[in-house]
């Protein structure tokens, strides 16, 4: 059994752990927190050893036990996930190489903070054995999705997208805005464009972004010029076969994140999580070379699954990419309690061979 370190028990960090702990070949090792705030008392609820990050007298006068400090847990520790907030995960780089232990960070660290910045469908070979990762944002993982199997089967000339991103995740009740709709960044390209070329070094990108009211989720609305004309049939099958995609039918009636997140709480996710992109089925179009759709990316959920193989690669327990995304996916969930847009239950088993 892998044993992983998560430093960080917030939006990412508990979920994160969660995860680690439904997969087979993992066990969480503990958790480090800096504050016995309401998420160290969930964490140790839930029965996860926990570190303390800056010193353990604050727990001790909350009657929190603690099981050491964060050095102590980074050397019991097979991988550490670091999930701590932008800027964090970097001063926390050479904790880690003291120890000699391998690390993930998040896509809030600028790029170079690891040896590679990583998405499983995409380049999760490049991270097998390395000493560090770094799993990129939320909406570059979910672009990075869409645009493997694209550049596989058809090519890619170019991508267009403009992000509407939310203005807060629901915790975060000092952010907005409140009454706005936001031009964020001003400048061209956002900074997701050259995000997404961490990944892909020669595509050629362009992104604009905006921030809205809203804490639900993210939204794309994508223009890819194909290298070949494929129809729209046939994209819409290759995304089909996708276990990282779910394609939204339209006889659902889900026209917006509310209601996508009403969905997957009712469909009995934990905490109404989206794994998936969501691309809308009825908005996939395909006219001449252009693909056009939108998608929904849950900002809070779709780097989880990216993590537990981030995990696997830089262990080198699992040197195939489809492997580890399968085994993620059955033990995770990915995939299930999801319609198609051909009525049919969500697939799991792609890029998963025996």
């Amino acid at each position: 059994m892998l044993h992983v370190g998560i430093n960080g028990f917030g939006t990412i960090g508990k979920r994160v752990a969660d995860a680690v702990r439904v997969q087979p070949d993992m066990t969480v090792a503990g958790v480090a927190k800096r504050s016995p705030n309401f998420e160290a008392t969930i964490a140790d609820d839930r029965g996860y050893d926990l570190y303390a990050a800056d010193g353990r007298e604050p727990f001790d006068e909350a009657d929190l036990a603690t099981a050491g400090t964060v050095h102590d847990l980074i050397e019991t520790s097979d991988v550490v996930v670091d999930t701590t907030p932008s800027g964090v995960g970097a001063a926390n780089a050479p904790l880690y190489a003291e120890h000699d232990t391998p690390a993930i960070f998040q896509g809030g660290e600028d790029a170079d903070v690891a040896d590679v910045s990583f998405n499983a469908r995409a380049n999760y070979e490049n991270a097998v054995g390395a000493d560090t990762a770094r799993v990129v944002s939320c909406n570059t993982t979910g672009l990075s999705r869409l645009l493997a199997p694209l550049k596989e089967s058809y090519g890619v000339e170019k991508s267009r997208v403009t992000l509407v991103r939310r203005g807060a995740d629901p915790g975060q009740t000092g952010r907005g805005p409140i009454n706005d709709t936001l031009p964020d960044p001003v400048e061209i390209p956002s900074h997701h464009g050259p995000d997404v070329q961490t990944i892909f070094p020669d595509l050629d990108i362009d992104t604009m972004g905006m921030k809205v009211p809203t804490t639900q989720m993210h939204t794309h609305s994508v223009n890819v010029t194909l290298e070949s004309e494929p129809t729209t049939e046939e994209v819409t099958s290759l995304l089909t076969d996708e276990s990282r995609l779910f394609l939204i039918p339209k006889t659902l009636g889900i026209d917006g994140a509310g209601k996508l997140k009403e969905y997957t709480r009712d469909a009995g996710r934990p905490r109404g999580d989206v794994w998936e992109n969501c691309i809308w089925a009825e908005s996939i179009t395909v006219q001449g070379r252009d693909l056009y759709l939108f998608q929904a990316i849950h900002q809070e959920a779709d780097v989880v699954p990216e993590n537990i193989d981030a995990v696997r690669a830089l262990s080198e327990r699992t040197a195939s990419a489809e492997k580890s995304i399968r085994r993620t996916d059955e033990a995770l969930g990915v995939g299930r309690g999801l319609v198609e847009h051909d009525g049919s239950p969500q697939r799991v088993d792609s890029h998963a061979d025996d």
